[in-house]
């Protein structure tokens, strides 16, 4: 299964290579390479929005890796997923909110 991200940021540039760092990291992690897309980003009141697809290598090399840490996290399974990627991010310096998109 594939998902879709919508991260928003105050500081496109730090956050987007700190993101690509540490997605880097997890597709190593995982063994799951070219796992995910950007989407061009779009600015809107001092925020910066744009979409992370995640194909469904590395989704699911990351739930089955982390399902220890993702039962910890209350809601649904995307939601979960959502959840436990914005501690990801947050964990690797960037201060960004994470919503899945439907």
């Amino acid at each position: 299964m594939a998902i879709t991200l919508e991260i928003s940021t105050k500081n496109y540039s730090d956050d987007a290579f700190n993101i690509k760092r540490a997605l880097s990291h997890m597709e190593t992690l995982t063994g799951a390479y070219n796992g995910y897309m950007f989407s061009e980003p779009k600015e809107n009141f001092g925020w910066t929005f744009f979409q992370i697809a995640f194909k469904s290598d590395l989704h699911d090399g990351i739930t089955t890796k982390f399902a220890d840490m993702l039962t910890r996290y209350r809601s649904k399974p995307e939601e979960k997923f959502a959840e436990f990627m914005r501690d990801y991010f947050a964990s690797k310096n960037c201060e960004v909110k994470v919503r899945v998109v439907a």
